[in-house]
């Protein structure tokens, strides 16, 4: 008896020519709707399913494969008792099950998807198939991948048979592929339920009391974009993955124009700058090392921005990663020309600065098209720890004027207050511990990740020097202890902003008011340890 197949695919890349590599073998070839006619118009003689189960196919091609004589002839073991079953049932083994599902990934990445359309393209039968053949893959193969086929095709003529060491390989690979599948349809099903209940109430869903934003079971999606060389260290070994329907305006949506392959340590450090530069007013430019802003400045141009944050701290800019929140143009790159960068990610560059920018082969530019404008990150903001993970909503958090209490005898100037809210803005993505001292819209000083908040202001305020007198200082959390502000006293720092709520707050205050500082308190902190 022929050996039979059953072929199904949504993505057709291959399959011709794998068909007719298994009819020349003598193999009998069942197929469905679309297949079955893409490989009859290729002349390749074809089994309809429905000739198989004699029955239609229905509901608009909702049930076709859903079968006793398709599940059947899938699952039965190859033993005497299964096999006897089968003929008493008129069923005939499957041997090969070749299937890929309908593109839900690729619909709900178009532009203006609707849930209807969506929901349509969730796979039913193709999944079932799947699962049913990599679960019984001691009797068949299954292929989900049409990278697959050359080989799988080779073994059969070689041996007769797909091995068993291979149908290990590819029943694995079908099972990440429908959990793949199903995460994919979790996660936008999840958000997109979220959003028709928050259009209904024309507000923001609020989790009643008790309840949580956070699912029971996360899942996500997540496909390989590539093999990294090493990880943080040359000794650790990574991959780069891009979770489903993520924005192009995002770091893994960005398009990458030129340079070297992205490292590890690349796209941590890409993540940083553009997630600080998007908070800020454009034109604006920031440097980061280290996924720390050693370098941040607002400008009439965005030359000016630039120039303004590699003078901050020019030593630490060299091998750094620039953030622009506004086109490049030629000006601004012949600038960035002048240093060794690792990366700049921007919305665009106009066709000037990238010839400008050509000349540095290695250097990677990454455009956005746009900075996502009124949009939050995609997701959830995730770590990992040993053994499970941590998932907690992004960092994003705004700050305006309206929202500082004066806590001192002496008010900010309105100039002050613009001020202290840019210091306030980048302090927020500089590492725990953190302060921040700032002028004229510019970083003087950064200090960052240190294991006491007087000591990151000491760092701070040294790097500044004389520029400090007349800065503003931020800082991420409250003060324990009033020798922060007793230093930044020193240095003649005109006003600083913190979230308060220490238990001695009244005695920073005090220390302010003796030294005639004003000092403004958020209410609201930005730990950030990692």
């Amino acid at each position: 008896m022929a050996k039979r197949a059953i072929i199904s695919v949504s993505n057709k890349e291959g399959i011709v020519e794998l068909a007719r590599g298994l009819l020349e073998l003598g193999w009998e070839i069942v197929s469905t709707g679309g297949t079955a006619q893409a490989l009859r118009a290729a002349g390749i003689q074809v089994t309809y399913i429905s000739d198989v189960t004699g029955f239609p196919e229905i509901l608009d091609g909702r049930v076709k494969t859903l079968h006793p004589k398709v599940h059947g002839g899938i699952l039965a073991r190859r033993t005497p008792e299964h096999l006897t079953e089968l003929e008493a049932q008129g069923i005939i083994p499957i041997d090969l099950v070749v299937v890929n599902l309908y593109p839900f990934q690729a619909t709900i990445a178009k532009p203006q998807v609707t849930l209807e359309e969506a929901v349509e393209n969730i796979d039913i039968g193709g999944p079932t198939m799947v699962r049913a053949a990599a679960k019984n893959f001691e009797s068949v193969a299954i292929v989900v991948n049409p990278k697959r086929y050359p080989q799988v095709l080779a073994e059969i003529r070689e041996q007769g048979e797909v091995t068993l060491a291979t149908r290990r390989r590819l029943a694995l690979e079908a099972f990440q592929h429908t959990a793949q599948y199903d995460a994919a349809i979790s996660a936008y099903l999840e958000q997109a339920f979220r959003e028709v209940e928050a259009a209904r109430a024309e507000t923001r869903v609020q989790a009643a009391e008790g309840e949580t934003i956070f699912p029971e079971v996360l899942t996500f999606s997540a496909a390989k974009v590539q093999d990294l060389r090493y990880g943080e260290n040359p000794h650790q070994k990574a991959a780069f993955y891009r979770l489903m329907k993520a924005p192009a305006w995002t770091v893994t949506g960005a398009q990458q124009l030129q340079g070297k392959e992205l490292s590890y340590n690349n796209i941590v450090d890409v993540q940083a700058a553009w997630e600080l530069v998007r908070e800020l007013k454009p034109p604006a430019a920031v440097i980061i090392k280290h996924t720390n802003p050693c370098g941040a400045a607002l400008g009439k141009t965005l030359f000016e921005a630039y120039t303004k944050a590699y003078a901050a701290d020019s030593v630490s800019a060299f091998g750094g990663i620039v953030g622009l929140n506004v086109p490049v143009d030629r000006e601004t790159a012949e600038k960035m020309a002048e240093t060794f960068l690792e990366a700049v990610i921007a919305p665009d560059f106009e066709p000037e600065a990238l010839e400008v920018l050509s000349a540095k082969k290695n250097l990677r530019l990454l455009r956005t098209g746009s900075l996502g404008e009124g949009q939050s990150l995609p997701g959830f903001d995730i770590k990992s720890v040993g053994g499970g993970l941590l998932v907690q909503e992004w960092d994003q958090a705004r700050t305006t004027a309206a929202d500082l209490k004066v806590v001192t005898e002496k008010a900010p100037t309105p100039e002050q207050v613009e001020e202290l809210l840019f210091a306030w803005t980048v302090v927020k993505h500089v590492k725990s511990n953190a302060i921040v001292v700032t002028k004229g819209g510019v970083t003087l000083g950064v200090g960052a990740g240190q294991m006491n908040r007087v000591g990151a202001a000491k760092i701070a305020l040294e790097q500044a020097g004389e520029q400090a007198r007349g800065a503003v200082l931020a800082s991420d959390a409250f003060f324990p202890f009033p020798d922060t502000v007793e230093e930044a006293a020193r240095a003649e720092i005109a006003a600083i902003i913190q979230p308060g709520g220490s238990v001695r707050d009244q005695e920073a205050i005090d220390t302010a008011n003796r030294y005639g500082l004003a000092m403004v308190f958020t209410g609201q902190r930005h730990f950030r340890h990692g």
